[in-house]
């Protein structure tokens, strides 16, 4: 996700997913992500081979959204006596500093916080000591906006661009380029602007704080306004002649984000509700404002606001709480005490003060062929007053019964009434000062609009008057007390997920600590359904949304000539602009162009390199962390294998993965599978109704998903390392769950209930997941246009790669738009096609051998389940001793041949443009750098991630001004690709990729004069590679590593070459980039962005998509 996306807090907490295209029940104008792009740009790929259901993905503390009764078997994460007695130590540390403000303990998890007040400046900081060596460190300002300019986004992109102790132009990069980072990032809300560090390395984890410090205090960017020109906004022109043009990567960000009608909505729909404080403006920039912010503005902003009286200050891990005071006081006690800071900043409170609804009507581009409907969101202000911590959890319960699965009957109700395609707004929002409530549907037909409104209205005074279910209840409940309980968060720091829950209260002035804690809340929530039932939520919804009139209604209407309109909009500011100005002062906008191009284009001295601290290759670990694992082929004659991972602890949590496969499936059946997993959830099974199974699943359950695995694998003969040919394919299909120990027979009962009994014949259940995929893909590719063009560029090579298109890329558009006219006009011929899918992987004769059950847990909860596995063993279908399915490491897969067949004609090696409604471009280029059988080398990932966060940044993002700017590799195929992210050139990118291999070329003779840089290389890529994980992660990278056969000898042969990458490795590569076998472009973007392109020589094939 890039930072100009925004993301709905389903509480307290943050959560932001990477590079991948969906981003769930969003509230596009929450906050911007800062600088994800520059991580997104860094990181490894736009997809996985795999991409799991986990839970584990998400940070929860008080984040609403998943299941009273599984929840009470999970137990805390065990610590040792003297550990427990370090922590509660670190409560006593005190510095002469620093005064301490508060102490408290938040027994939940473990965690000993101390609230401490810097003396001389003001400045407050939360110490967290727990057992959690992902140590993290954040600083925030509160920096509400008065206009639409963008200056706290352009400030926070800004501040990291240089500092008066670190001299390089972009420390950020250096960090990512030679760090062990676990996170790295910065983002703006619009009231807040965050900066983030974490690391498990002490010393890396202090090198990020002092660099994240100096920079937000003492940034160049407030003395030099080339960073502001660069990151927020400058006029170009490199000949008179020319016409003068708007460029920067926040300017360029935010025309993304205004092409896309989800943002454009949802911005609205913040704004009308706000009329009087700063949430009326957006924080991250509107594309017609940014241009009115000058450098003085720029610059007064940084004055008034990151004094660190304004700040708070945050610490959390296993770090020395002396050291991370001592640090402060360094940076703080240069600065006096400044008593207007806080004050100046204090976001004021929106008054319920609408009489009646307001209705506002706006428009959003469309595409030429798109289909002109209408979308309507209703918009509630929750609260003018702060919320008790119950009240808070309440209204997040009532939220996940309203909102929280697709049997909730505000979403369940909408998404069956036929008026719309699609949810919108997505229900509680609650990360800022106040809570709002924002519900709709898109795909409207504008004689319907009305009839949404009143829909939305009857169904709340259903609830209200009905009431909700006792099952409801209870799965509602169990589901976010499981989650609170497990406190999963996957590879994202926990003490992360720590500072955003507490900001959520800090920042208002109140107690940071009281946001973390959940047990009281969650007590006197039971008690009060206890004693009244659904009353208490009942009360809410009356009190909350039906008897309160400040509430809005937007309606966005399709314009096919938005996009055309505001071009020349721009264009004719602009020309005014140009014919207003004097000779020497177009003179002047030339030379500024030179001069900041040149500035970009330089190198950093190798004193200015010398200031970014930074690790030794000696710091690294040599060997490869194996995760344990036992397989036990063919259990008790059931004829399926079982792979189990005994780890430490799992809080009394089995986390379990069954498969089964796909392999006999027809290819032309394979497209079916998204439909197909997403009906065995949602349409109910055997006895259940949907809303039953729904009731089901959170009752007993921590979660229930069900996903693909389509990879490929190398064959068994390769010996590792070797390039694939493609034909060697593990196709499976995955139910996903995580239970308490007493609830695993429930979790085994509804895997068979979803893979046997799933109901697959409701026509109209069918009709409205295609109409909804429809309009999700629709907006995805608008939005996400990188990863769709990364799709199809390798597509075109691998058979998997194309199967992985049909399945999901923009091909699949086209497909979804087929079943759904075949799901209207044909229903008994598709209905026959899905119950020839189950019949299929589960034919008696064949399925057990393809299946496979994957169990993580303490060796309690492994030792707990046998008995219920055992059972689950015989109850599945199938025959124990039937026939053996073909051993895919040796054979070809069978969709092979006619995948090959089909690749010619559906995905040829060819240049394409997708054309869709959009203010920006997203470019690819791609082809083959390995051919079958050929080795691929370790030291190619030091090279390929030293193209992205170096040559790629300098050219794509910081020069041409894209908001991202990456490329990736993929070791297994051989497949290279460049990337552009919300561009504004299209040919010119095209230049840049087709001379990286002369830069990197250039690079590797460098190289050899430069060891530092090539060991900050080596460094920042073991750093990708090395992230934390949760128990569930661990276990389940052991089984792909199983699954896919990678040897522990293989793993540490290629961790061995990266870590001895030499420069002759960068000229390797640079060769094989520049004889890159069959390149083909695929780029998503406007119509006239493509003939700009072809009058400079880039043409392509158009296709007409959104």
């Amino acid at each position: 996700l890039m930072r100009s996306q925004s993301f709905r807090f389903a509480s307290k907490m943050a959560f932001f997913a990477c590079l991948t295209i969906v981003v769930g029940r969003t509230a596009v104008g929450a906050f911007h992500m800062a600088k994800t792009a520059r991580a997104a740009a860094a990181g490894n790929g736009v997809f996985g081979a795999h991409q799991k259901f986990k839970s584990s993905n998400v940070p929860f503390m008080r984040k609403y959204r998943t299941s009273a009764g599984a929840a009470a078997g999970i137990t805390s994460m065990q610590q040792s006596t003297v550990a427990v007695e370090g922590l509660e130590k670190s409560l006593d540390v005190s510095h002469p500093a620093f005064e301490t403000i508060s102490k408290d303990i938040v027994s939940e998890y473990g965690a000993y916080c101390t609230l401490y007040k810097h003396k001389k400046s003001g400045a407050e900081l939360l110490s967290v000591s727990s057992d959690d060596d992902n140590k993290v460190f954040g600083i925030t300002f509160r920096t509400p906006p008065s206009d639409s300019t963008g200056v706290p986004h352009i400030l926070e992109h800004s501040v990291l661009c240089g500092s008066r102790k670190y001299k390089t132009k972009d420390p950020f990069v250096q960090l990512l380029q030679g760090s062990l980072q676990t996170f790295l990032n910065a983002f703006t809300y619009p009231d807040r602007t965050c900066y983030v560090v974490a690391s498990q390395n002490t010393k890396d984890f202090y090198n990020l704080v002092n660099v994240y410090t100096d920079a937000v205090f003492h940034p160049r960017a407030i003395s030099d306004p080339m960073v502001h020109a660069q990151e927020g906004w400058h006029l170009e022109l490199e000949n008179k002649e020319d016409p003068l043009t708007y460029k920067g990567v926040v300017y360029n960000e935010m025309k993304g984000v205004y092409s896309s009608p989800d943002s454009l909505l949802m911005r609205q729909s913040q704004n009308s509700i706000f009329p009087d404080n700063t949430y009326a403006v957006d924080s991250g920039g509107d594309p017609k404002e940014i241009p009115n912010l000058s450098f003085d503005q720029f610059a007064e902003f940084h004055a008034k606001f990151y004094h660190p009286g304004n700040s708070r200050i945050f610490f959390s891990g296993d770090d020395d709480v002396y050291k991370r005071l001592e640090l402060m006081d360094e940076y703080l006690n240069e600065f006096d005490a400044s008593p207007e800071s806080k004050p100046a900043s204090v976001i004021e409170w929106q008054q319920k003060s609408f009489s009646e609804p307001k209705y506002f009507n706006l428009p959003y581009p469309a595409g030429g062929d798109q289909e002109e409907t209408h979308m309507v969101n209703l918009n509630w202000l929750i609260n003018d007053r702060p919320l008790t911590a119950t009240e808070d959890l309440t209204l997040g319960v009532l939220d996940r019964l309203l909102m929280g699965t697709s049997a909730a009957i505000l979403r369940k109700t909408l998404m069956e009434s036929g008026l719309g395609s699609a949810i919108t707004g997505g229900g509680l929002s609650d990360e800022l000062l106040q809570a709002t409530f924002s519900i709709g549907l898109k795909g409207v037909k504008p004689d319907n609009t009305k009839d949404v409104e009143k829909l939305v209205l009857d169904t709340l005074e259903k609830a209200a008057n009905e009431g909700f279910s006792d099952d409801a209840i209870a799965a509602a409940m169990n589901t976010i007390e499981f989650q609170l309980r497990e406190f999963n968060t996957g590879s994202f720091p926990k003490g992360l997920s720590f500072m955003l829950a507490s900001m959520s209260k800090w920042l208002y002035d109140q107690s940071p600590t009281e946001a973390l804690k959940f047990e009281e809340p969650l007590a006197e929530l039971k008690a009060s359904i206890k004693e009244s039932g659904s009353k208490v939520f009942q009360d809410m919804i009356r009190e909350l949304l039906l008897t309160n009139s400040h509430r809005s209604v937007i309606e966005m209407v399709p314009s096919k000539t938005l996009d055309e309109e505001l071009l020349k909009e721009e264009q004719d500011r602009l020309a005014g602009i140009k014919s207003s100005m004097k000779e020497d002062e177009l003179e002047g906008i030339i030379k500024q162009t030179v001069d900041l191009k040149a500035l970009q284009g330089a190198d950093d001295p190798p004193e200015a390199r010398a200031t970014i601290p930074s690790l030794e290759l000696s710091d690294l670990k040599r060997d490869v962390t194996e995760y344990p694992i036992a397989v036990s082929e063919n259990e008790d004659d059931s004829g399926v294998t079982v792979v189990r991972h005994e780890l430490g602890s799992t809080s009394g949590i089995a986390y379990v993965n069954f498969g089964v496969d796909l392999s006999k499936l027809p290819l032309d059946d394979v497209v079916l599978l998204p439909l197909f997993t997403r009906l065995m959830k949602e349409t109910g099974a055997g006895e259940y109704s949907d809303i039953e199974l729904s009731e089901k699943i959170g009752i007993h359950t921590g979660g229930v998903d069900v996903d693909l695995m389509i990879s490929e694998i190398r064959e068994a003969t390769s010996g590792g390392g070797k390039v694939s040919d493609g034909t060697r394919i593990i196709s499976k299909m995955f139910l996903s769950g995580k239970s308490t120990t007493e609830k695993i027979g429930e979790l085994f009962s509804i895997f068979k209930l979803l893979l046997t009994e799933a109901k697959l014949d409701s026509q109209s259940k069918v009709v409205e997941m295609l109409k909804e995929t429809k309009t999700r893909l629709e907006s995805s590719i608008q939005g996400s246009g990188h990863a769709y063009a990364n799709t199809r560029l390798h597509a075109r090579y691998h058979v998997p790669s194309y199967i992985k298109e049909k399945m999901g890329g923009i091909s699949y558009l086209e497909t979804v738009k087929n079943l759904l006219k075949e799901a209207e006009e044909d229903w008994p011929s598709l209905l026959k096609r899905l119950e020839t899918v189950r019949d299929v992987i589960l034919d008696g004769e064949f399925c057990r051998d393809g299946m496979v059950l994957d169990i993580t847990g303490e060796k309690s909860v492994l030792d707990g389940v046998k008995s219920e596995v055992e059972g689950f063993l015989k109850e599945i279908p199938g025959e124990a001793s039937g026939s053996k399915l073909t051993n895919f490491y040796e054979e070809n897969h069978p969709w092979v041949a006619q995948a090959k067949a089909e690749m010619a004609d559906k995905t040829p090696i060819t240049d394409e443009g997708f054309v869709v409604s959009t203010q920006v471009s997203y470019v690819g280029k791609g082809g083959i750098l390995y051919d079958a059988g050929e080795s691929v080398k370790g030291s190619d990932a030091v090279v390929s991630n030293f193209l992205r966060t170096g040559y790629l940044w300098d050219h794509v993002r910081v020069m041409g001004g894209a908001y991202g700017g990456f490329c990736t590799f993929s070791p297994i195929d051989g497949f290279f690709s460049f990337l552009s992210y919300r561009d504004p050139n299209l040919a010119k990118t095209l230049d840049v990729y087709d001379a990286a291999s002369d830069a990197l070329m250039a690079a590797g003779t460098e190289l050899e004069k430069d060891q530092d840089a090539l060991a900050s290389a080596i460094i920042g890529t073991i750093g990708d590679m090395d992230q934390a994980l949760s128990p569930d992660q661990k276990g389940y990278k052991a089984f792909q590593r199983w699954i896919l056969r990678e040897s522990p000898e293989q793993r540490q042969k290629y961790r061995d070459e990266l870590l001895n990458t030499k420069p002759s490795d960068f000229v390797d590569f640079a060769k094989r980039l520049k004889a890159m076998k069959t390149p083909s472009v695929a780029v998503i973007s406007s119509k006239s962005a493509f003939e700009a392109a072809a009058d400079a020589g880039k043409s392509m094939s158009l296709n007409d998509v959104v």
